[in-house]
C-alpha cells in the first residue's frame, strides 16, 4: 500500500473516532479540546510577546513610506516560493488549469519580478495566485477532515490539514531542486512572509486573539467555516480578513 493510501486510511479512521457537536449551526469535531486549549494559550503568548511586536515594528516602518515596504517584498517573495508546491497539488487534484496559471505566474514573477519580490504577473499580466495545498488534495481524494487541532505556532487546523502540511513540505519541487542551505533559506522566507501577513492585518488579529471572551472557540469556528467554504464542504462564505467584531474575523495562522 502506498504512503498516500496509508495516510488516507488513517485519516478516514480518525475522522470517525468521535461524535461531532454543534457550534453556531456547524458541526465541530473537537475530542482533543483540552489539549487544543493548552496549545492555544501557548500560541496567544507567542503572538503577544514575539510575533505581534515584531509585526507591528515592521508595519510601522513600512507605513512611513508610500513605496512598497520590506513587508510587501517579503510577502511577495514568500508567496512566489509557494507556487511550485501549489502547482504540484493542482496536478494531483486533476486540475490542470490552475496548475498552468500558477506555472506562468511563477515564471513571470521569478524573472520580471526579481525573484518574486514584485508581482508583475498579477498587476500587469492578470495572473492571480490560485491557492491550494495538500489538505485540499486529500479532500478531493475523499479523505474526511478528522478532528479539529490547534498546532503550536501554526494555529488552527484539522487532522487532514495537519497531515497535508507535512506532505506539502515533502512534495514541494523547490526542496528537491535546491541545495539544502538554499532550501532552508526559501523556507525561512516563506515563514517571514506569514509574519508579514500578520503585520498587515495586525489590528484584526489582536481583536480575535487578545480581546475575545473565548478566543479559542471563536478561532475554531472561523477556521472551520472558512476552510469548509474553500473546499466546498458546506461552510459559510466569510472574509477571513474582514474587520474584527463578530464571527467575520481573521484566521491569523492560515497557510
Amino acid at each position: 500500500m502506498s504512503l498516500a493510501a496509508r495516510l488516507a486510511l488513517c485519516l478516514a479512521l480518525a475522522g470517525c473516532a468521535s461524535k461531532p457537536v454543534m457550534q453556531d449551526g456547524i458541526q465541530v469535531n473537537d475530542p482533543y479540546e483540552a489539549q487544543n486549549r493548552r496549545v492555544h494559550a501557548f500560541n496567544k503568548e507567542v503572538d503577544r510577546r514575539v510575533i505581534g511586536p515584531i509585526a507591528r515594528l515592521v508595519s510601522d516602518k513600512d507605513d512611513a513610506s508610500n513605496e512598497p515596504g520590506a513587508m510587501d517584498l517579503v510577502i511577495n517573495a514568500g508567496s512566489n516560493l509557494s507556487l511550485p508546491g501549489k502547482i504540484a497539488n493542482s496536478l494531483l487534484q486533476g486540475r490542470p488549469e490552475p496548475a498552468i496559471k500558477n506555472f506562468f505566474r511563477f515564471g513571470v514573477n521569478t524573472t520580471l519580478g526579481i525573484g518574486g519580490l514584485l508581482d508583475p504577473a498579477g498587476s500587469d499580466f492578470g495572473l492571480p495566485e490560485h491557492d491550494t495545498d495538500f489538505g485540499e488534495t486529500l479532500a478531493v481524494w475523499g479523505v474526511p477532515e478528522g478532528a479539529y487541532l490547534e498546532l503550536p505556532v501554526l494555529g488552527p487546523s484539522t487532522q487532514r490539514d495537519a497531515a497535508g502540511k507535512v506532505v506539502d513540505l515533502l512534495i514541494d519541487p523547490l526542496y528537491h531542486l535546491l541545495h539544502r542551505d538554499a532550501a532552508w533559506a526559501a523556507f525561512g522566507l516563506r515563514v517571514a512572509s506569514k509574519a508579514g501577513e500578520r503585520a498587515r492585518f495586525g489590528d484584526t488579529v489582536d481583536s480575535v486573539l487578545q480581546d475575545s471572551a473565548d478566543s479559542y472557540a471563536q478561532l475554531r469556528l472561523i477556521y472551520l467555516m472558512h476552510r469548509r467554504h474553500e473546499l466546498n464542504e458546506g461552510g459559510t462564505a466569510i472574509d477571513p480578513y474582514a474587520a474584527a467584531g463578530a464571527d467575520d474575523a481573521i484566521d491569523p495562522y492560515a497557510e
